[in-house]
């Protein structure tokens, strides 16, 4: 049986960096404030000429050397986004065409919102689960800065702006264990951004309702967690790193403890990148394996849920 491995990861971090501190001379709020809300202390901003499709590249060819491959062997592309550069072509197919290869499949995932990552990370799996690919690329990118009200202090204080890929090869070897996906739209109120792109910013802005958004992620992704590790029969010691959407540091903190584990054990950027939407999951993986922290064997929970509602998870063998 062939199944999908993460073999490899890249991550794009705009150079500009927006401190609390510098929020406070134009947006109504302070530094403690944010800090004890939402645990975020800077986050990355991208420059006049970086797009979704620039910072997606560099966090894909990270991915795609660390691999050990080249864009030629790449057969499927997935980026998930919700501040696409245009409506279409899709991120996916610019960034082929930038890549200079054609012929396989190429797609973005935009409804999922911060869950995008996740949803798109299940599709590659189940591809390469029946033979159909041998690699994927699979890519979190957001321009967040862009579809942000910055005179709405309860969501602009937030968001940030970043890449993450990863590329998962074929494999005898369990790598991905089991992925879980779903959705709600009788929540489609709670957190959603009427229109919008990074090419055409301010159209719109992320309308949230964050008290009740707060209230669902805990009690959804408990639910999540106690159905992902009742599928592999496992238990919570078996955990070694909760890799989270970067939401919020509260939501992470309790999700922590659900798993019993400490935060020691738990993939955080929140408190220098914000919230980057569906590029989160990414960035955390490719900073923690970069650094050392997790390592081959160790065994991931992956979890991420945005507007829609939508949200999954992704256990993972590293």
């Amino acid at each position: 049986m062939q199944y999908a491995k993460i073999i490899g990861t890249g991550s794009y971090l705009p150079e500009k960096i927006l401190t609390n501190a510098e929020m406070e001379k134009f947006v109504d709020t302070t530094n403690d404030w944010i800090v004890e809300r939402t645990g975020i202390r800077q986050r990355h901003m991208a420059a006049e000429n970086e797009n979704v499709i620039t910072m997606a590249e560099q966090a894909a060819r990270t991915a795609i050397s660390a691999a050990g491959l080249k864009p030629t062997d790449i057969d499927m592309i997935i980026v998930a986004s919700t501040t696409p550069h245009m409506v279409f072509p899709s991120t996916a197919c610019l960034l082929q065409e930038r890549f200079g290869i054609s012929g396989c499949p190429a797609f973005d995932l935009n409804a999922t919102a911060c869950a995008g990552f996740i949803y798109g990370f299940s599709i590659a799996d189940q591809y390469i689960r029946t033979g159909s690919i041998k690699n994927a690329l699979v890519i979190g990118s957001e321009i967040m800065s862009r579809v942000v009200n910055w005179n709405d202090r309860s969501t602009c204080v937030l968001f940030g702006d970043g890449a993450g890929a990863v590329v998962l090869g074929a494999s005898n070897e369990p790598g991905i264990l089991s992925t879980h996906l779903h959705a709600d739209g009788m929540h489609k109120d709670v957190l959603y951004l009427p229109l919008g792109t990074s090419h055409a910013p301010n159209l719109e802005s992320i309308k949230m309702m964050g008290n009740q958004l707060f209230k669902l992620a805990v009690n959804i992704l408990g639910d999540l967690f106690d159905e992902t590790l009742a599928a592999n029969h496992l238990q919570k010691a078996d955990i070694d790193w909760l890799v989270p959407h970067q939401a919020n540091i509260r939501i992470i903190q309790a999700m922590a403890k659900k798993l019993n584990l400490s935060l020691d054990h738990v993939a955080i950027t929140l408190d220098t990148q914000g919230n980057t939407s569906s590029a989160s999951i990414p960035l955390a993986l490719d900073q923690a394996i970069r650094d050392g922290r997790i390592k081959p064997g160790h065994l991931l929970m992956m979890e991420g849920f945005g507007g829609g509602l939508a949200w999954g998870s992704a256990l993972v063998r590293y």
